[in-house]
């Protein structure tokens, strides 16, 4: 993901969440060396993105989304996979962890799909509208 990519990733996450984050914590995040943001892409229009950041020994997955007219071609699946087989090559010892809405049972199987297990919940973590956070993580060393 690059600066010139985020007017497109910016209509992507206002259309996929109630609390969306801004341009600002896009920029940051694209200027932050810990972190790392990926873009899917099919005829020169992105179609989806995932922002990830290591902090110490922990990698968090800040952030994944699909265009809505995108959905169920695999392309989460696509930057999932990148972000795991790159963590594998620089960071096999990191896990990667995720909260996600406790409501969203078809993101909870997704993420168990890729080996994600469960570790938490966070009540009240969510608002717009309120919702708990289920804590899962994947041991990027096992895979």
């Amino acid at each position: 993901m690059s600066p010139e990519d985020l007017p497109q990733v910016l209509a992507i996450e206002n259309l996929c969440y109630s609390t969306p984050w801004s341009l600002n914590s896009f920029r940051y995040e694209t200027g932050n060396k810990e972190a790392f943001l990926k873009v899917g892409v099919y005829n020169g229009q992105i179609t989806g993105y995932v922002c990830v950041r290591t902090i110490l020994d922990l990698t968090h997955l800040m952030n994944i989304a699909v265009a809505p007219e995108f959905r169920r071609k695999g392309i989460a699946s696509m930057l999932l996979k990148d972000v795991i087989g790159e963590l594998k090559r620089l960071k096999p010892d990191t896990r990667l962890t995720l909260e996600v809405r406790q409501s969203n049972i078809a993101a909870i199987r997704f993420y168990e799909r890729f080996g994600f297990k469960t570790t938490g919940k966070r009540n009240g973590y969510y608002q717009s509208p309120p919702d708990n956070a289920i804590i899962m993580e994947l041991d990027i060393s096992a895979r």
